[in-house]
């Protein structure tokens, strides 16, 4: 239940209004860049861009805003703001059109059905959504503005733990209307050929990434194990306030920015500056983003 209030106050409800300063939605214009990933072709959507106050209640609990303004300042960004992206992938991949989770949705004035226009791709289009947890800035767009299902034709993919809670804590209104088209997968299992689910514990029961290979190329879909390209790979031992269990989450988060920065992969995440896709690289005793296109 804490989850969700303090998720309610990130994304404007109310719930938790007077607890802390109000975060700002920046409208976004429509934007779609594609890219290659050996023989697949990927579209990096944006939707929405979220500015959150560095007061210490939503990013690195129980540090010192002046602290964390000192890791904003040296990256070059304002020290009193941290500001995210919220981000969705295209996938093309022969007749499927698989789209990895779907931003805030009309309701947030999200732009995601705009960026699939620019990139050429109606709702009805797409063949496959795959969520990797249903918070509401990944799950909004799966309902139109009647709060019916947005992507007509598309099955929708979620690890059975994170079904579970949507509907039972996270979105279960959202989770009725969707009912008829979830299909369940365990963290782990291949969701399409090239796609595999990746359990990344800690932030949402059932939260995963999904790790897209063809041929000798790969790319990491990170989920929501780091929301800030400064701070969460500067210092990744702080806590994030809508981690369900902060141990856990942080363990998560270091062992998967460590391997990914040995790998050299290419890594595509939700919340970082769009279009979201880059390395991650070894920083002294954190990491760095080094964006990028292949």
């Amino acid at each position: 239940m804490r989850t969700a209030i303090l998720l309610a106050a990130l994304l404007g409800l109310g719930a938790a209004a007077g607890a802390r300063a109000d975060p700002k939605f920046v409208p976004t214009a429509p934007e779609a860049r594609a890219f290659h990933l050996g023989a697949l072709t990927l579209t990096a959507l944006h939707d929405e861009q979220i500015v959150v106050p560095n007061d210490g209640k939503t990013f690195a609990l129980g540090v010192s805003p002046s602290e964390v303004g000192k890791v904003l300042r040296a990256a070059g960004a304002p020290a009193d703001r941290i500001t995210l992206s919220v981000n969705a992938l295209l996938v093309r991949m022969g007749r499927r059109l698989i789209l990895i989770d779907t931003g805030l949705g009309l309701r947030y004035h999200g732009q995601l059905l705009g960026s699939l226009e620019a990139a050429g791709v109606s709702p009805a289009d797409v063949t496959d959504v795959l969520i990797s947890h249903p918070h509401p800035d990944h799950v909004g767009g799966l309902l139109d503005a009647q709060g019916k299902p947005a992507f007509t034709n598309a099955t929708i993919h979620m690890a059975g733990a994170a079904w579970s809670w949507m509907q039972q804590k996270g979105a279960p209104a959202m989770a009725k209307a969707l009912a008829s088209r979830v299909q369940t997968f365990e963290p782990g299992a291949s969701i399409a050929p090239g796609i595999v689910s990746v359990s990344l514990p800690g932030h949402t029961p059932g939260h995963v990434g999904y790790e897209i290979t063809s041929g000798r190329s790969q790319l990491m879909y990170i989920g929501d194990i780091a929301h800030s390209s400064i701070v969460s790979l500067t210092r990744p031992e702080w806590s994030i306030e809508f981690d369900s269990d902060h141990v856990i989450a942080n363990q998560t988060r270091r062992k998967t920015l460590s391997a990914l920065a040995r790998s050299g992969e290419w890594v595509y995440s939700p919340h970082f500056p769009f279009p979201g896709v880059g390395h991650v690289t070894a920083a002294g005793s954190g990491f760095a983003w080094d964006p990028g296109l292949p």
